[in-house]
């Protein structure tokens, strides 16, 4: 059955006659933005199916912008902002653009009359349209999503700022959109940390999900890798041998300031930060092998969590703080591993392949993403707390390592690997949709941080 067939069925049947089809978002909820905002009108609940296996993305139109009264438009806002909310929602991976040369309505027309059985006639069972007015500096536009199925306005807003402001207003209106219509905003105001290589050093720095916005964090002229986000996102931790040895830094990015937390002999190597923000991993080898500890944010106290003559790495926290995933080698493979979040109760997890590593916990519980080696190339899988079957989610177009997860579960960044040269990409949490945001590698994926 196809997208559009049920969003009839929810018209005419409503909830009660499309459970069988999965988890169902119903969202009725208006959004305060800091720009001035208008009530919604007619805002109607919305049925949206995004866990089905089928699942088809949202055809949607964004109409040429018009301008209102006020100065002449030198910018090319009437084109410009429909391009750029058509952009950011094709990045998403949820919706299916309807091409502006398939549009039927006249554009030397009334464009504020809305034929609604035209937009359904292209494929759109949904609409943008959207006005402006510019004076001197000052740019006030009105944005409008209609469902074109009941002909009726699902958001409304309007923002006031400058020029330079346009693609804050469209991210988030974009952000409006999808949580009308998935129950969830976007992770458009999210940064990705990752290890940026030149020559014999490299660098931490950030990009936006966008790919722009890339900034650097660390400028030691050294080797300094394994960035992780704290869960308020002021501050990133990471391993750098700035003083010759691999030791543990955290940087506030508020403040601008850098603290060296763990210069142990040997390896002091970053993992992630508690849900609460109390606790860090390390993997630390000051007793002879790598081991996990858990280190007190606030303290410095270290706990000792493994006890193997194996290694045992790259350990994460479940979303709720109670379990740890690591890699450990103890069954003479590097395999996940999970525990309880004191060390006991220690459960291999994987058992299809000989070497898997990277692990990263969906921020939703329900999956674990990690790299497998596949062929002589390493290749994304998830697999489920307790176990069984691993989904595959790559398999061509180079390899990819290092997963991690956006702050919503819906997608995962890692690194993309083609004839040897590193990039940061995205994609959906199903493998689909992959984007090449830059050149790098490692990333760690920041939370919501606005």
């Amino acid at each position: 059955m196809h997208f559009h067939d049920k969003r009839k069925m929810i018209m005419t049947r409503g909830a009660a006659g499309y459970r069988g089809l999965g988890r169902l978002f119903i969202l009725s909820v208006a959004l305060s933005l800091l720009t001035l905002a208008a009530p919604g009108v007619g805002a109607a609940k919305v049925y949206i199916d995004i866990d089905a296996p089928g699942f088809q993305k949202f055809p949607i139109a964004v109409d040429v912008f018009t301008g209102g009264a006020g100065e002449g438009d030198g910018e090319g806002n009437d084109v410009w902002f429909p391009d750029n909310i058509a952009g950011y929602l094709d990045m998403t991976g949820y919706f299916r653009i309807i091409p502006r040369s398939a549009f039927l309505e006249d554009p030397q027309k009334d464009r504020t009359r809305i034929i609604f059985s035209d937009w359904r006639t292209i494929g759109a069972d949904y609409l943008v349209k959207g006005s402006f007015q510019r004076q001197a500096r000052k740019l006030a536009v009105e944005m409008r999503l209609y469902d074109t199925v009941r002909g009726e306005v699902v958001r409304e807003k309007r923002y006031q700022g400058t020029s330079e402001e346009r693609k804050k207003m469209v991210i988030k209106f974009v952000n409006e959109i999808l949580l009308a219509l998935t129950g969830e905003p976007g992770v458009f105001n999210t940064q990705i940390a990752y290890v940026l290589k030149k020559g014999n050093n490299s660098e931490i720095q950030t990009v936006s999900f966008d790919g722009s916005s890339q900034t650097r964090i660390t400028n030691y002229n050294s080797l300094t890798l394994a960035p992780r986000w704290s869960p308020d996102g002021r501050h990133i931790s990471f391993t750098s041998y700035k003083d010759n040895n691999p030791d543990f830094y955290v940087r506030d990015l508020k403040a601008g300031t850098r603290k060296k937390v763990a210069s142990y002999p040997g390896i002091n190597l970053s993992g992630a930060w508690s849900p609460d923000g109390r606790k860090i991993l390390l993997t630390l080898s000051k007793d002879g092998n790598q081991e996990i500890y858990a280190m007190d944010a606030a303290s410095g106290y270290l706990q000792r969590l493994t006890y193997e003559y194996a290694i045992d790495v790259s350990p994460v926290w479940s979303p709720d703080g109670k379990k740890i995933a690591f890699v450990s080698n103890r069954a003479g493979s590097p395999q996940i591993y999970v525990m309880d979040r004191d060390g006991s109760n220690v459960k291999r997890l994987t058992y299809n392949g000989s070497y898997n590593t990277s692990p990263s916990w969906s921020p939703k519980g329900n999956r674990i993403a990690y790299e497998s080696k596949v062929g002589g190339t390493f290749q994304l899988f998830t697999i489920g707390p307790e176990g069984g079957t691993p989904q595959q989610l790559t398999g061509e177009g180079g390899e990819y390592k290092h997963p991690s997860w956006s702050p919503d579960g819906r997608y995962l960044a890692c690194t993309l690997s083609r004839r040897g040269v590193n990039k940061i990409a995205v994609m959906n949490a199903n493998g689909t949709n992959i984007r090449v945001l830059c050149e790098g590698a490692n990333p760690a994926w920041s939370p919501m941080l606005e």
